[in-house]
């Protein structure tokens, strides 16, 4: 399992919580994307269901019980709520009701079941909710009642991108624990972890901006190429003939391309804002323009479920419209 990198102060105030005072019943786990918010979560659980025993850090021995039984996704003290496949085997956009209570089409045990018994291995149960901002408002309404009545052998974590997406009254039950964006130290700690053949570490440590995750999910989708795919866009002809822009959009239609399609959604307009700090007169308001658009498109693309090819060609030559 991947280890934890950074955060020691948030680690030494979630562990004093439980050795040295009283602890909160629910955790909310702010900051964005890519932090290792989640990671940090897995790993306080797996060390409160193993008797949260004082120390320097989280570290459980990976032979303990707890550890074991993590791994393997059978604690039965442990829960986690995450979006889940519908009946087609789509991934949902959100955490629906039917997780936390029964409803006639859901699958699995629900919540409110899981939490109406007992502990079956230790003294407390840990419910791990990633992301809690995938939650509707009726799902958010109906977790919400488990933690106005919290019982003294459960522990939420609720892991969250955006906090002001969620419910005030959910806010208001949980102690916030905020995370910050990491050195460049430790991002690169998490990359040589991630053995990611090919890829330019100090590209991907300057794309990060701190984010560990995000470093991570870049060198995945291979950004180190689709960087230099870009930049042979500057310059040329904005025309249905550009070489670089079809052989973009063509890429766009391989298998296994999700991760290139999201990264490029990414870049495309923050490469359009960096040129257009150089810019001066008639050919910075074009690239404003072009970045304008853009960034429109990009944010459509996924909710839109627009062709992936066709959006690739579209941000091509918004990109290389762009004055180089």
């Amino acid at each position: 399992m991947t280890q934890l990198i950074g955060h020691q102060e948030q680690v030494a105030a979630f562990m004093a919580a439980f050795t040295t005072g009283r602890p909160h019943h629910a955790w909310l786990l702010s900051g964005q994307r890519g932090l290792g918010k989640a990671l940090f979560a897995r790993e306080a659980a797996i060390w409160l269901l193993n008797g949260a025993v004082p120390g320097s850090g989280f570290g459980v021995p990976p032979d303990s019980e707890a550890a074991r039984l993590m791994a393997a996704g059978s604690h039965l003290d442990f829960r986690l709520l995450e979006r889940t496949p519908n009946k087609a085997g789509k991934l949902r956009n959100e955490i629906v009701i039917g997780q936390i209570v029964r409803r006639p089409d859901s699958e699995g045990q629900p919540l409110r079941e899981f939490l109406s018994g007992t502990p079956m291995l230790g003294p407390r149960r840990v419910v791990l909710i990633d992301a809690a901002d995938d939650m509707n408002r009726n799902t958010a309404n109906a977790l919400l009642k488990s933690l106005e009545e919290p019982s003294g052998d459960t522990i939420f974590l609720l892991v969250s991108h955006s906090p002001g997406r969620l419910l005030p009254t959910i806010r208001s039950r949980c102690r916030t624990l905020r995370f910050s964006r990491l050195p460049d130290a430790d991002v690169r700690r998490v990359l040589a972890d991630a053995e990611l053949p090919g890829e330019d570490a100090d590209l991907l440590v300057q794309l990060a901006q701190g984010c560990p995750g995000r470093a991570v999910a870049l060198g995945e989708a291979g950004i180190t190429a689709l960087e230099r795919d870009l930049a042979g866009l500057a310059g040329l002809p904005v025309a249905r003939a550009n070489p670089a822009a079809l052989g973009l959009a063509k890429s766009m239609a391989l298998k296994g391309r999700e991760g290139r399609y999201a990264a490029l959604l990414d870049r495309v307009p923050a490469l359009i804002a960096d040129r257009a700090k150089g810019l001066h007169g008639p050919a910075r308001d074009r690239a404003i323009a072009e970045y304008e658009a853009a960034s429109k498109l990009a944010r459509e693309a996924m909710p839109l479920q627009l062709e992936p090819s066709q959006v690739a060609w579209r941000l091509a030559m918004h990109l290389a419209a762009v004055p180089a």
